[in-house]
């Protein structure tokens, strides 16, 4: 689960008071900025060129970014320059934001940066320092309290110097994947920075076990070592940290453990483990994580059953009332699925998929109307889906793939207007594709796959499809003539139904299924003469073996790899494929003629 989001707002609150200090601060001050200060900043904005590196990140995470440095002008007041705050009596540079910055270019260890003293914070998170290291200077800032280097591309050595900043509060080197701490040098800094709040290291290497004393730092309130290649076992002794809200583990896959074990008095938000080592069973005593937002344990080894602790909300204690996400997928869990889980009413995301869940689906969903995510795929459930499932309005994903699921396919109570992907795939579901399947607005893919449905395909009211899948099915009829207005289309599978009979369509249009990738309407019925003029710069894939085709017309597709015509009663000359083509089949039909050299 991605917190990349999460870490960016982080990072934007740790400087927020700062900031707006800063702004105020200045609105009516006079000329402070001396000389050498204002000589020494135009220096480091001269040292780097004007690049947005980060520009899809930016507009992906709607981070506020542009070249703060550009408006720094020789002759005015450097202390009303963006990204630059100073002390209103001494003069001096306190901070310096340059975050977002579209800076480019390499920090050496002579940089004017250095020369800033009385840094209190300094912001360089998402800008391009490509071949800098976090070299000796930045242990110059004895006065530092914030730091934010994340997702700069420093790399190398980490100076042991910056273990000496022990006024540092906020630490954060996020996502410099190059940089690496030297032997003990993370052990250094866990000892002698007493007084961080935040310490986010994700993405820098520093190789080593979990050091135990981390866990003393009563301070902490966010601690991000995700993708640190740290080994050997997680302490198993109760934690004590009252203030840590956030701590995230992802994928340091040889890090061991048990679940860990939280005081009662914690303040605990988000505890993500996700691709790590731990296993064995859940503690019941997670019940004390009162505040908890998002739990992921996915990818791990954990095991057993599902504590019933982890849903019930006794009205003493309030348990887990805040779950948001819980995320359980692809660890060894078995039992039912807990019917307490029904009282996570603030819950948006469940995903229990890829584990040993068996029995039937519990009937959970009235109270869940947040729910927007809900993945158990890849277990073996059986009996019907629950009626319940159909007051989740707000739902945007059901995935069910891969159970042992059987009957009809229930029928929404209020409709799901917000589903966008819907996998009910390899299942026993039987009896017909309800209606509400074909009038869903948002809906971009569509997975029935592998099932006993019968009866005739529907007409697809809107234009959202991606995919559609309905092969291994008992469908009969036609194909419908909707499939042709989906202009977002670009797969279809229709495979091993009972289909007969191309839909009569517009032939020449060039406009037919403009994205499709992939047709594999194979082991059907269909008779007749394929002369679909779809995908004329798209399709690379079209299957239309072991159905009685009479008759191809071979359109000048520009990117066919794939066509299987094989097993028909194509007559007349062998038809030439594309250029593009790599596998071509047309064995086992009624063709005459020579073969071209």
């Amino acid at each position: 689960m991605s917190k990349h989001p999460l870490l960016c707002f982080l990072f934007f609150l740790s400087f927020s008071q700062l900031l707006l200090s800063s702004s105020s601060s200045f609105s009516n001050s006079t000329k402070i900025c001396s000389h050498a200060q204002s000589l020494a900043l135009l220096k480091l904005k001269n040292s780097f060129s004007i690049k947005n590196s980060y520009s899809e990140y930016f507009k992906h995470y709607h981070l506020p970014n542009y070249p703060k440095t550009e408006y720094w002008k020789e002759g005015s007041d450097c202390c009303s320059w963006d990204g630059v705050t100073c002390d209103l009596v001494t003069g001096h540079v306190i901070e310096l934001d340059l975050s977002c910055s579209w800076l480019s270019g390499t920090i050496h260890s002579n940089s004017t940066l250095f020369l800033f003293p009385n840094l209190r914070s300094l912001n360089l998170a998402f800008n391009n320092f490509s071949g800098s290291s976090v070299s000796d200077g930045f242990g110059r800032f004895s006065s530092l309290t914030h730091l934010n280097l994340s997702y700069s591309s420093f790399s190398g050595r980490i100076s042991p110097e910056i273990s000496h900043l022990s006024s540092l509060v906020s630490l954060d080197l996020s996502w410099n994947v190059g940089a690496e701490f030297a032997l003990d040098g993370f052990d250094s800094l866990v000892q002698n920075l007493t007084k961080l709040q935040k310490l986010h290291l994700r993405g820098v290497s520093i190789s080593s076990v979990f050091p135990n004393s981390l866990l003393n730092r009563s301070s902490l309130i966010s601690l991000d070592l995700s993708s640190c290649r740290l080994h050997g076992k997680f302490p198993d002794h109760d934690i004590h940290l009252l203030k840590l809200q956030l701590l995230y583990l992802v994928e340091n896959y040889y890090l061991s453990g048990n679940f860990p074990r939280f005081s009662e008095n914690n303040s605990l938000i988000d505890l993500v483990l996700q691709s790590t080592n731990f296993s064995g069973e859940l503690r019941t005593s997670m019940g004390n994580l009162k505040s908890l937002q998002t739990l992921d344990l996915s990818h791990c080894q954990f095991s057993g059953s599902i504590p019933a602790s982890l849903g019930s909300i006794p009205a003493s204690l309030g348990n887990l009332k805040s779950l948001q996400a819980l995320d359980l997928s692809d660890c060894q869990f078995s039992g039912s699925i807990p019917a307490s889980l029904e009282n996570l009413t603030q819950i948006t995301t469940l995903n229990l998929e890829w584990n040993h869940f068996s029995g039937k689906i519990p009937n959970i969903f009235y109270n869940l109307r947040n729910l927007n995510f809900l993945y158990l795929a890849g277990n073996n459930l059986s009996g019907q889906i629950p009626p319940s499932i159909g007051n989740l309005t707000n739902l945007h994903y059901l995935d069910v793939f891969q159970n042992q699921l059987e009957g009809a396919i229930p029928s929404p109570v209020n409709g799901f207007s917000s589903l966008s992907y819907v996998d009910l795939g390899y299942n026993l579901l039987n009896g017909t594709i309800p209606s509400w399947l074909y009038t869903l607005p948002s809906l971009v893919e569509l997975d029935l796959s592998h099932n006993k449905l019968i009866g005739h395909i529907g007409e697809f009211q809107f234009d959202s499809l991606e995919k559609i899948d309905l092969s291994m099915n008992e469908l009969h009829g036609s194909i419908p003539t909707s499939i042709f207005e989906l202009v977002n289309l670009s797969s279809v599978y229709l495979f091993s139904n009972n289909l007969s009979g191309f839909p009569e369509t517009s032939v020449h249009s060039n406009s037919m299924l403009p994205k499709i990738q992939i047709l594999d309407l194979s082991h059907n019925n269909i008779s007749g003469i394929f002369s679909w003029n779809v995908g004329k710069d798209t399709l690379h894939y079209l299957n239309l073996s072991y159905n009685s085709i009479i008759g191809f017309e071979m359109h000048p597709w520009s990117s066919m790899e794939i066509l299987d015509l094989h097993s028909n009663l194509l007559q007349g000359p062998l038809p030439t494929p594309p250029n593009s083509t790599y596998f071509f089949s047309v064995s086992h039909n009624k063709l005459s003629g020579e073969i071209s050299p």
